[in-house]
């Protein structure tokens, strides 16, 4: 049973990261062009418009996997700025001061800076970037990371 959940787990990575980039999009298009439920931001206005902005273009770079780190390194502050300068001053919890997706999607990012895209990514397409050194023909399987799929 261990065995197949560690062999699916980069997999339900990739999903994990889809579906919290795609929700954080969402969010943003909502607050940009005032669809889906939204009320759209002041165009320029500080932070709404720019939160909404970092929201959809960061959540769609999450969603495909591409530049993924670096954009939920973005994603993940943003969401630390609006939990501290909105949510907490109101109140101390983010149950009780309207923060609870402020604070989820911080910590979903933050997760996914440290975990990597996962198997199934665009920027498995682009090659490698966590090292400096060039690939030789008897290093091309490594252990630690999940091997490619095409789409």
């Amino acid at each position: 049973m261990l065995i197949r959940l560690n062999q699916a787990q980069p997999y339900v990575l990739s999903l994990f990261r889809f579906v919290v980039g795609l929700l954080f999009a969402f969010h943003g298009a909502a607050s940009l062009f005032g669809v889906l439920g939204g009320n759209q931001a002041e165009t320029g206005a500080w932070p709404g418009w720019y939160a909404a902005l970092i929201q959809l273009v960061c959540g769609s770079l999450v969603a495909l996997g591409l530049g993924t780190r670096a954009a939920a390194f973005l994603a993940s502050g943003s969401m630390a700025y609006a939990y501290f300068k909105v949510h907490q001053p109101e109140a101390f919890l983010p149950l009780q001061n309207g923060g609870e997706p402020s604070a989820m999607f911080c910590w979903a990012f933050l997760l996914l800076v440290f975990t990597g895209p996962g198997a199934v990514a665009l920027d498995r397409f682009f090659g490698s970037r966590s090292t400096g050194t060039a690939d030789t023909a008897g290093d091309a399987t490594r252990q630690d990371k999940a091997p490619a799929v095409s789409v």
